[in-house]
């Protein structure tokens, strides 16, 4: 299973059993009138958000359970166009598939997405479309595939994911010719102008990195490396980019057969030569939290199962820059949440009072005026898709609570930027009816929770 979006569990909040499935706040407003923002209630988002050329793509579900995929100006939310979209080997535990959207060289907006087969014996179609303008550019037949992503100037394609001779191509977003391939299924973990980071699904995983001109290896790294023999990517994956390096992060996976638990962790690569900078086995990433390019903060296991407190690691070199020992988490019945700047760690208890930590010092601090993000849906319920396999969700979005009450904090403001990430100044994300929000505050280009 590829990178699932997991649905947090109860018991469990935040640590191997959770899975990020929630819907998003309601009517969120865009931060502060000080800076530019919009909100589009007119889609029901319910992928990631694709973003390049001063264009927003997502993928967004109809009332009747179908599919589109919808784009909108980055400058006002004001939907562009919108056309039928489909998924067709993609598995559950991934989420609903999110469109690819590149600039070209010529400055325009390509946006890729799968749109239904008309007939044959093909199940759907890849197609580029003009970004503003949603114009046909050129199409590609499909088989099964885990969707487009964008790799530098360049569209990545798995495709055949369903088959034995799977493949992943490199295509033209301007032309779709395919410019090179790769035998086996892989995922874009970092890329720019130059270079492209695959995660190569395998029985040994590995990163691995290409100069994407020419498709010619540069560097593999196998993650056993970095976390040991016994890794399974069954239990979802993650990764996020900070400054000149990859951060990585495996889940652990019960093997329903074996009951053994797969190695697990959080890992760094160097972007230039694939060199491993640091690694943190046997740690689970929390929920919801920063990228683990950004922000990680995680949850020791040991060999027995047994849950340590939470650690925030600094992603440049793997070190502890505050922990919460295991003594202070509280019972059961919490959820994690975390304010604006995440330098304390808050235990929520919906509508009861909760508790919460400075995350430096590890000491409790008075919960009467604390703040903290935490999802807004504790149960989420899977999304009815016309035609397609049960068990998707929406990706999840979060909302603002006190601490002190365990209610909602009303008026919604936005979220904070270690969950939107930026681009280019610009922070997007989803209320719980799906509507898409954006504001301009500036904010440093960094990814997200989902990247």
């Amino acid at each position: 299973m590829l990178r699932p979006l997991w649905k947090p569990s109860l018991a469990l909040a935040g640590t191997l059993a959770a899975t990020l499935a929630a819907a998003g706040c309601s009517d969120s407003d865009a931060a502060t009138s000080a800076f530019p923002a919009w909100q589009n209630t007119q889609v029901n988002a319910v992928s990631r958000m694709a973003v390049a050329g001063g264009v927003v793509a997502t993928t967004s579900m109809k009332p009747d359970g179908a599919l589109e995929t919808v784009a909108v100006d980055l400058r006002d939310g004001r939907r562009l166009w919108a056309h039928p979209a489909t998924m067709s080997g993609r598995l559950p535990g991934m989420g609903v598939s999110a469109p690819a959207i590149v600039e070209t060289a010529g400055g325009q907006g390509v946006v890729v997405a799968l749109d239904p087969a008309k007939k044959g014996r093909w199940n759907a179609t890849l197609i580029a479309r003009d970004a503003r303008s949603g114009a046909r550019k050129w199409t590609r037949p499909i088989h099964s595939t885990f969707g487009p992503q964008r790799c530098g100037p360049y569209i990545c394609v798995s495709e055949h994911t369903a088959l034995a001779k799977a493949r992943m191509v490199v295509l033209d977003a301007a032309t779709g010719k395919q410019l090179w391939q790769l035998p086996g299924i892989s995922e874009v973990e970092w890329s720019d102008r130059d270079r492209v980071l695959l995660l190569r699904l395998a029985a040994n995983p590995m990163v691995e990195s290409y100069e994407l001109k020419t498709g010619r290896l540069q560097w593999q790294q196998p993650i056993e490396q970095a976390l040991g023999p016994g890794i399974d990517l069954s239990g979802g994956w993650a990764f996020g980019a900070t400054g000149e390096d990859l951060v990585g992060y495996v889940a652990p996976y019960t093997n329903p057969r074996t009951k053994k638990i797969s190695t697990f962790g959080l890992f760094s690569i160097r972007i230039a030569d694939g060199t491993i900078n640091w690694m943190r086995p046997s740690v689970v990433r929390v929920y919801p939290s920063g990228s683990p390019g950004f922000a990680p903060v995680v949850r020791p296991v040991d060999r027995q199962g047994v849950y340590g407190g939470f650690a925030r690691l600094d992603s440049a070199t793997g070190r502890v820059v505050g922990q919460i020992t295991a003594a202070d988490v509280p019972g059961s019945g919490w959820w994690l949440a975390f304010p604006d700047r995440m330098d304390k760690l808050g235990f929520l208890k919906h509508g009861a009072k909760g508790t919460a930590f400075d995350i430096v010092s590890g000491r409790p601090v008075p919960v009467e005026k604390e703040r903290g993000w935490s999802f807004c849906v504790t149960d989420p319920k899977p999304l009815p898709l016309r035609g397609q396999a049960p068990g998707f969700y929406s990706t999840a979005a979060i909302c603002e609570y006190d601490l002190g009450t365990g209610k909602r904090v009303s008026p919604a403001t936005a979220p904070p930027p270690w969950f939107t990430g930026s681009h280019d100044g610009w922070r997007l994300w989803r209320d719980e009816k799906g509507a898409l929000h954006a504001v301009n505050d500036h904010t440093a280009t960094a990814p997200g929770m989902y990247g």
